[in-house]
C-alpha cells in the first residue's frame, strides 16, 4: 500500500494532539518527574510505538514494519547517548529538576523539526547519488571506532567553549539570573537571555551533531521518507521521560557506549556492503531483520553486563564493610 499525503497529516496531527496535552494537561506545572513516574511514561511512549508499528504491518505491510521498528530500536540506542550529555549539561549550569522538563520539552520541538530537514535531504541524496551510502557508511563505521577509543572525561565537559554558545553570548547578553524560570527577561530595557535560554540553545546543537549519525543510520534501514522520520519522532517524544528514569538506572548502562560502538559499525558495513552487492549485481545482502538482531543483541548484552559489573562490586562494597 503507497504511503499518501493521509498518513502524513494524520501523522502530524497526532503528533501535535500528543505536545499539547503532555505540556498542557500533564505537565503544565514545574514539578520534578520522579523515577517511576519517569518509567511509567517511558514505557507509555514505547506502547505508542508498538501500536503504530502494528498499524503500520496491517495497513502498509510487514516489510514496511520491520523498516519502522528497525528505525526505531537504532534511533532509541543512539538517543540514550545523548540523554548523558543533557545530564551533563544540567548538571553544568545548575538547572533544578523541576524546570528539566520544560527545557527539554522545547528541545525536542526543535528536534522534530530539524530531523525532518535531515531526513528529507538525506533521502533526496541518496536517491540522486548512490555513492553518497558509501560516504554515510564510512561515516558511521568512523564514529563507531572514534567512540569506542575516546576517553573524554566528564570533567572536560564545558559547554561555553562551545562554538554555537560562544557565538550567541557575543550577540546577545545573558544574564546569571536563574530566579525566573523563563528564557528571556527584561532589565533596564534591555532583554536579556537567561541560563535556561542557553541550555536549550546547547541542547538544540548536541541534538543536531547527534543527528549526523543517526539519520543516516536509519537511512540504512529505509530509504522511505515517512518511516524514517516517524521512526525518529517516536524514539524522540519519549526522550525526556527516558531522560528522567535514566538518573535512577544509569549503573545499567554503563556499558551502552560499547554497544552503541558496535551498533554504529555494523550499520555503517551494512550500508557499504549493501550498496556494492546492489550495484555489481552480488546476491549477498545484509536484511534489516538480521540488522534488528545485531542490535537487539548489543544492547542486550550491555545491559546484562553493566548489572553483573555492578552486582559484583556492590558484593565487593560490602565486604570491604565487614
Amino acid at each position: 500500500m503507497e504511503i499518501g499525503i493521509n498518513f502524513w497529516i494524520g501523522f502530524i496531527v497526532f503528533v501535535l494532539i500528543m505536545l499539547s496535552l503532555d505540556l498542557f494537561v500533564f505537565h503544565k506545572k514545574n514539578t520534578e518527574v520522579k523515577v517511576k513516574e519517569a518509567l511509567l511514561w517511558s514505557l507509555f511512549w514505547i506502547g505508542l510505538a508498538v501500536i503504530f508499528n502494528l498499524g503500520i504491518y496491517y495497513f502498509i505491510g510487514k516489510v514496511k514494519a520491520l523498516e519502522f521498528l528497525t528505525g526505531y530500536l537504532i534511533e532509541e540506542s543512539l538517543s540514550v547517548d545523548n540523554l548523558f550529555v543533557f545530564i551533563m549539561i544540567f548538571g553544568f549550569f545548575k538547572i533544578e529538576p523541576k524546570f528539566q522538563h520544560k527545557i527539554l520539552f522545547w528541545g525536542i520541538i526543535g528536534a522534530i523539526v530539524m530531523r525532518g530537514v535531515f531526513i528529507f535531504a538525506g533521502v533526496a541524496l541518496i536517491q540522486k547519488f548512490d555513492w553518497v551510502m558509501y560516504i554515510f557508511g564510512a561515516f558511521l563505521i568512523y564514529t563507531g571506532i572514534h567512540m569506542l577509543v575516546e576517553k573524554k572525561e566528564e570533567s572536560e565537559f564545558d559547554p561555553n567553549q562551545n562554538f554555537v554558545i560562544r557565538t550567541f553570548k557575543k550577540i546577545m547578553p545573558v544574564t546569571d539570573d536563574m530566579s525566573v524560570p523563563h528564557f528571556f527577561i527584561k532589565k533596564n530595557r534591555i532583554i536579556y537571555a537567561t541560563p535556561f535560554f542557553v541550555v536549550l540553545l546547547f541542547i538544540e546543537a548536541s541534538d543536531l551533531i547527534f543527528a549526523v549519525d543517526s539519520i543516516p543510520a536509519v537511512l540504512s534501514v529505509s530509504k522511505d521518507p515517512f518511516i524514517v522520520y516517524t521512526s525518529n519522532i517516536f524514539a524522540i517524544l519519549g526522550l525526556r521521560s527516558l531522560y528522567f528514569a535514566l538518573h535512577g538506572i544509569m549503573a545499567y548502562f554503563h556499558y551502552l557506549k560499547y554497544a552503541l560502538s558496535g551498533i554504529l559499525t555494523f550499520i555503517g558495513l551494512k550500508m557499504c556492503v549493501n550498496e556494492f552487492s546492489a550495484q555489481f549485481g552480488h546476491s549477498f545482502y545484509i536484511s534489516n531483520f538480521v540488522s534488528l538482531a545485531v542490535i537487539v543483541a548489543f544492547l542486550t548484552a550491555s545491559i546484562l553486563l553493566s548489572v553483573v559489573v555492578k552486582k559484583r562490586q556492590e558484593r565487593h562494597s560490602s565486604k570491604l564493610l565487614e
